[in-house]
């Protein structure tokens, strides 16, 4: 069985096809030969940083090419790469860079002013790397393009192994991101191993097959638009799948927002075959563009919307197979630690239902107490994926032994999802059983924002619930209780969560109450109250 090593594999695609497109944002295409050598380099020099074997990197990027370029070049030296989420404030930075160890940073330029404000406590970073974005680079940092054309080749006194580590770090059940450790060889196999159950592809057995199987013809490999953050598992994985096809990742223009209309232009510009989203706040706004502008654009060339870890509705579903007949939709329904927790296939004629999944042979759905939930039964457990699963979160055995536990003598992933199985085995999704609410595809934690909310002057107490949004899937309200003769509104508090939290965090509705009516021991009824708000928002 082969110990599959991302570099190995890419390292091969590149000597087979260095002439073909990689990566492309804008006018700038990356060829493959081009993406190898510029990976070499920064490789080469977090090595000459004093970085060792699986130290860490951190990707701190908006999508754009340098994002894979660090990706890899972290794989080519057996480090492990570490995504940062962009929209986190200078504590959140902090402490992610702590937590996974980080060793070197590569990073947009605009990011500059966050991290001269925090470096000095982060001792364990030995190198900056600054990606030009138009901002002031700092001195402090090495240009990140006179690094990767240098022409410089690594040269590591280790070598490579599917042992080798990513690190994705996600919002998990605590507040605070864990990071969620995958072996490059089960993550290899998780993302299809050059094959793919979508189109009855069996995985490939070595690196050379996957070399044969690359299209003789260029037009024939896959463009893959990544409109979602590659800093999320979701974009991320779906590059990595891209790649091992030989195909191209195409970023948007502008990375730093979602422009419906550039996704559409780029989608015709590039001739691209695959687009990846997440959920409804990217379905949503698309199929609003697309009927306010029929035939406006050429997608003729589109086969495949995936879409993983926000719903998708079908309504949704059904008005885009309207636009775009020829394409397949597929919903993947799964998390960082969890790859594959269930998927829904919908063509023109057959969008699936909402929140209905299809379960495969690597999928359960576990009661409290370990049994299987049987079909048809109504009875709730929570949703289970064996197979090629991570180790564990990083640093963090308490929670790794909650969620990887063996039942039946095997190991599972159970992140929290819970769910009904159908009477035909497929599975009905009901959510989180904690109060986490799903933003878009970012997870927040109503504790966290709430201790935010009450070191306002105007607020005595505060609960923070998700309300019902059809882009966004949740938006975030906060209910108050206000100080004595105390006025507070919603650009008040709204300012105030931004100043500690990222913006994503901060509520979007406010809601007023005489009391939050805590329990003697502190709890609340977040259920009760959630739908006091709904009442009052008119959710």
């Amino acid at each position: 069985m082969t110990d599959w090593s991302f570099a190995d594999v890419f390292d091969a695609i590149a000597r087979a096809i260095p002439d073909r497109p990689c990566q492309i944002q804008g006018e700038r295409v990356v060829t493959w030969g081009d993406f190898d050598r510029r990976a070499d380099a920064l490789a080469a020099a977090f090595l000459g940083a004093g970085l060792g074997h699986q130290s860490k990197v951190a990707c701190y990027l908006y999508n754009c090419p340098e994002y894979l370029e660090t990706v890899v070049a972290a794989f080519k030296v057996a480090m492990a790469p570490v995504n940062t989420n962009y929209r986190y404030g200078p504590e959140e930075i902090r402490y992610l860079f702590d937590n996974a160890d980080v060793e070197a940073v590569v990073f947009h330029a605009g990011f500059a002013p966050l991290l001269d404000a925090i470096r000095t406590e982060l001792p364990r970073v030995r190198a900056w790397f600054v990606v030009d974005d138009g901002s002031p680079r700092p001195d402090w940092a090495t240009p990140y393009e006179t690094t990767v054309v240098s022409g410089a080749h690594p040269a590591p006194a280790w070598g490579r192994s599917g042992d080798d580590l990513l690190l994705l770090y996600t919002g998990g059940t605590t507040g605070m991101p864990k990071g969620v450790m995958w072996r490059q060889d089960d993550l290899f196999n998780v993302v299809g191993a050059g094959g793919s159950p979508i189109t009855g592809v069996p995985p490939a057995t070595s690196v050379d097959e996957i070399v044969e199987r690359l299209p003789a013809d260029p037009a024939a490999s896959v463009v893959m638009v990544v409109a979602c953050p590659l800093m999320h598992g979701t974009g991320q994985f779906s590059s990595l799948i891209a790649m091992i096809g030989g195909g191209a990742v195409v970023s948007l223009d502008d990375p730093r927002h979602f422009d419906v209309a550039a996704l559409f232009q780029t989608i015709e510009r590039r001739r691209a075959t695959n687009v990846v989203i997440v959920g409804q706040a990217f379905a949503g706004p698309m199929l609003e563009h697309l009927d306010a502008n029929p035939g406006r654009y050429d997608l003729s060339s589109v086969n495949l919307i995936s879409s993983s870890g926000v719903m998708w509705s079908q309504e949704n579903k059904q008005g885009l197979l309207r636009h775009l007949p020829q394409a397949m939709l597929f919903d993947s329904f799964g998390s960082s630690e969890a790859v594959g927790l269930g998927a829904s296939v919908s063509v023109a004629g057959a969008p699936e239902q909402t929140a209905r999944f299809a379960i495969g042979p690597n999928n359960a759905v576990f009661t409290e107490d370990g049994r299987r939930v049987e079909p048809g039964s109504d009875e709730i457990g929570q949703i289970a994926v064996g197979g090629f699963l991570p180790i564990g979160y990083y640093k963090d055995e308490a929670k790794s032994a909650a969620t990887f536990r063996t039942i039946e003598g095997r190991r599972w992933s159970i992140p929290g999802d819970f769910a009904t199985v159908n009477a035909d085995g497929t599975i009905k999704l009901l959510g989180r059983g904690s109060v986490c609410i799903n933003t878009g595809g970012e997870k927040v934690f109503p504790e966290e924002v709430e201790e935010v909310l009450k070191t306002h002057p105007a607020v005595r107490d505060a609960v923070v619930v998700g309300l019902p949004d059809e882009r966004f899937g949740e938006r975030i309200c906060a209910v108050v209780e206000t100080a004595p003769d105390a006025e507070v509104t919603l650009d008040d508090v709204k300012a105030h969560v931004t100043e500690h939290l990222a913006a994503y965090k901060a509520p979007r509705e406010l809601v007023v109450v005489p009391t939050i009516g805590r329990a003697a021991n502190g709890k609340v009824d977040y259920r009760g109250l959630r739908a006091h708000a709904i009442e009052r928002t008119g959710a």
